[in-house]
């Protein structure tokens, strides 16, 4: 199964590699690009959220941290790879120095203590950074959608082994120990609120990647607005869309978010919060899995038919 699923990651993997290469229309190549950016900060979130199961609703401010860390050094003369390893490696202590107190909150208490940081953050960016942050001119002239495409592309593989690294280490076996139960995680032997802390870190990584792609992508946009609450909204519904701690659920829930949103009338915008805020609660109805279950029992109805198909063709073969 794991070796069926590489070959399919691979191939994936190969087939937008391909896409980035050839395809010339702009629409999308946007629209992808916005897709990876969100399916990156979504496994970020997962981290925290699906394997240690601490609810965050204030990561919004590690993707905006990133975002501001890489712009403000890109531009002002820094080569784009240093400025983003010194975004990951800022926000990495940031989130370790914010953690260590945050995290002696529990469940609800979390939740509330994330969102008012959140806001925090978002109010003081708008205050320190009050203009538009746009791209130099000299910049524009040589601006195409093969940079920021690759990087937000290499961005979510980056994602994604981390969370295949966790999903079989010792590290993310612990997290997922404290999920379940931390009493329970105690008396087996489990630091709870180290694996806690290192969740909280290597989310706020990730999801630094997430902002710098955003940084790399947007030609302009206010500097505050990378610190919004929307962008933790937005990957948490994803999460729960998808399925929650699984690995192909934060890009199965960016691929039907973006594209939904991409296919809605211009004139009903305003309903988005409301048409994605009821599909959520169907889809955590009718799939608590998120669509990650629905397409496994697809398959698993698809595998039973072609075994019940099999059988019949096998048994006129014998006679």
């Amino acid at each position: 199964m794991r070796e069926r699923a590489a070959w399919m990651g691979l191939l994936l993997l190969g087939a937008m590699v391909a896409v980035g290469l050839s395809v010339g229309n702009q629409h999308f190549l946007t629209l992808t690009i916005q897709t990876m950016i969100l399916a990156t900060l979504a496994t970020s979130w997962n981290i925290l959220g699906g394997f240690a199961g601490q609810i965050s609703l204030g990561h919004s401010a590690f993707f905006g941290l990133g975002a501001l860390i890489t712009r403000e050094l890109w531009l002002g003369g820094q080569a784009f790879p240093l400025a983003v390893m010194t975004a990951v490696i800022v926000t990495a202590l940031a989130a370790f120095v914010v953690g260590i107190p945050m995290l002696r909150f529990r469940d609800i208490y979390f939740a509330i203590g994330t969102l008012a940081l959140g806001v925090a953050v978002y109010i003081t960016a708008g205050n320190l950074w009050p203009g538009i942050s746009s791209l130099p001119a000299e910049v524009l002239r040589s601006y195409d959608f093969t940079g920021p495409y690759f990087f937000a592309l290499g961005a979510l593989v980056a994602a994604v082994c981390v969370s295949v690294w966790l999903e079989r280490s010792r590290l993310g076996l612990g997290m997922m120990t404290v999920r379940e139960d931390e009493e329970a995680a105690k008396a087996t032997g489990v630091d709870v609120f180290s694996h806690k802390l290192a969740a909280f870190v290597i989310s706020a990584a990730v999801a630094t990647l997430a902002g710098s792609a955003f940084a790399y992508f947007s030609v302009s946009y206010y500097p505050n607005f990378a610190f919004s609450v929307i962008w933790t909204f937005e990957a948490v519904l994803v999460v729960f869309i998808g399925g929650i701690g699984t690995l192909a659920g934060p890009l199965l829930g960016s691929i039907f978010f973006i594209l939904g949103r991409d296919l809605m009338p211009t004139d009903v915008d305003e309903f988005q919060v409301v048409f994605f805020g009821l599909l959520f609660i169907v889809v955590v109805l009718l799939f608590p899995g998120g669509l990650s279950q629905a397409a496994g029992r697809l398959l698993g109805r698809a595998g039973e038919r072609s075994t019940a198909t099999d059988r019949p063709t096998a048994a006129r073969g014998r006679s």
